[in-house]
């Protein structure tokens, strides 16, 4: 306990705290995004999907409240460093010097924060299913007998107002990502002078692809190719 107070107790502990917790986070980014991209092979493949998740019944809710953990833990280290950052410096945002500051890189700790809006009704829409409930896959059954999360999916996306939440949300996790996941190399010591480019690409590759992933259900629903 003395060791990870200890971790806590100063900036660069925190840091790489918030480095290491930020790589957890865009690790769940990717794994759910393979999930969710069953969506384009048909409702059999989602539904099926769904439900062994929900067949795994509480190892599901530890996992989710594990990860709110992790999460709020990042969001807090984050608010955290940047009133440290802007009491003593005016730039604000806990940026490397060797990163390059951009429109990203300001405006993390505003992006976070929207990201967390968004997981709080992300939470609610599509997991507790509190949100539109009359397009709720646990009141609807498909074709097997198992809940039509399809259904619920393409119902929710077909409204204006659902897709453009789920849009500006990616748009944002977009800027978050370009420079967050190079930053998080950066706060583990695991890139220099050299390899700095070459991150900071790979960062926004990643972000990109992220990006393209998660965008591509909403818009391609919206517009009627996936019905």
């Amino acid at each position: 306990m003395q060791q990870i107070a200890k971790i806590f107790s100063n900036p660069v502990g925190r840091k790489i705290m918030m480095a290491l917790t930020g790589m957890l986070l865009v690790g769940f980014v990717a794994i759910h995004l393979l999930g969710n991209l069953s969506t384009f092979a048909g409702s059999a493949a989602l539904n099926a999907y769904a439900a062994k998740l929900a067949s795994l019944g509480p190892l599901v809710w530890v996992f989710r409240l594990g990860l709110l953990a992790i999460f709020g833990l990042h969001i807090y280290l984050g608010i955290q460093l940047t009133m440290e950052n802007r009491a003593a410096k005016p730039e604000g945002y806990a940026v490397d010097k060797t990163l390059r500051t951009s429109f990203a890189a300001k405006t993390m700790i505003y992006t976070g924060l929207v990201i967390l809006a968004f997981a709080v009704y992300h939470l609610f829409h599509f997991t507790l299913q509190t949100i539109s409930p009359e397009f709720a896959a646990k009141a609807n059954l498909d074709a097997s007998g198992i809940p039509d999360v399809f259904s619920m999916v393409v119902q929710g996306f077909q409204q204006f107002g659902t897709s453009a939440i789920y849009v500006v949300a990616m748009v944002t996790l977009l800027l978050h990502l370009t420079h967050g996941i190079a930053s998080s190399f950066q706060s583990l010591g695991l890139n220099n002078g050299k390899t700095l480019p070459g991150i900071e690409k790979l960062g926004k590759g990643a972000a990109a692809l992220f990006f393209l992933g998660y965008v591509s259900i909403p818009v391609l629903i919206f517009v009627g190719l996936v019905h």
